[in-house]
């Protein structure tokens, strides 16, 4: 399952919320990756996701893959655009 989401938020993808983003990621039973450009990452990976370049305005691919991908999808996309 995937979904292309705009992010929303008010703080640039710093240290502490990508931190976040990898904590919400390792919730899930699921696979999810983001994709941006031509790089795709494990969301679940602190290095992996701290060399994209999360910013407000940009467009990412969140690609989750298992028995809760649903599940995970709603959570990243609510947390990206918060």
């Amino acid at each position: 399952m995937k979904k292309d989401v705009v992010i929303q938020m008010d703080s640039a993808m710093e240290a502490t919320p990508i931190a976040h983003l990898v904590q919400l990621a390792n919730q899930f039973e699921s696979r999810v990756y983001f994709e941006m450009d031509t790089k795709r990452v494990n969301a679940k990976s602190i290095m992996g996701m701290m060399s994209l370049v999360l910013s407000t305005g940009s467009t990412v691919t969140i690609d989750a893959e298992g028995d809760d991908e649903a599940k995970a999808i709603t959570a990243m996309e609510k947390f990206l655009t918060k």
